[in-house]
């Protein structure tokens, strides 16, 4: 699996370590950063990045690391074709991907040990979307609202 992996300061000791484990899983890894800490970075560059290298290769997926996660998934969020979820448990993980068929998942690295980080992230990596109907369905509803800015005409109408 290709993954593109990106964090501000609040997550960049744990990228690194992160980056590793994946390669040695066998992964394809490509860090768009933080390359040097510095406490004073911003972290929606870092995650628009990879969105945008997520949107460009369709069989890849993203993580997004900071402190909660959840200003790391707006950002991700923003890039048309990204379908970022916080995950915080096991559940969410699976779900991300079964009924969202999300392509990044954003975690927060204060928010979990490093060992529940990489088991959230190995599920997330694992999961299949379902490509259940229902599940395709609401995917092209968020993506004909981002597309067009509404769902078209009413039904019935």
């Amino acid at each position: 699996m290709r993954v593109h992996i990106g964090t501000d300061h609040a997550g960049f000791e744990l990228k690194n370590r992160l980056v590793d484990q994946l390669r040695n899983k066998g992964h394809e890894v490509t860090d768009h950063g933080a390359h040097a800490y510095d406490a004073l970075d911003d972290y929606p560059p870092f995650c628009t990045d990879v969105g945008e290298a997520v949107v460009a290769d369709p069989e890849a997926l993203g993580v997004v690391i900071g402190g909660s996660g959840n200003g790391e998934q707006i950002a991700a969020n923003k890039v048309d074709g990204v379908r970022a979820a916080l995950v915080w448990n096991e559940d969410t993980a699976r779900l991300a991907r079964q009924h969202n068929d999300a392509n990044v998942i954003s975690i927060g690295a204060r928010q979990h040990s490093e060992e529940e980080l990489e088991a959230l992230i190995d599920l997330f990596l694992a999961e299949p979307f379902s490509g259940e109907e229902r599940h395709q369905r609401r995917i092209d509803l968020v993506a004909q609202y981002e597309r067009t800015g509404g769902y078209g005409a009413p039904a019935g109408a």
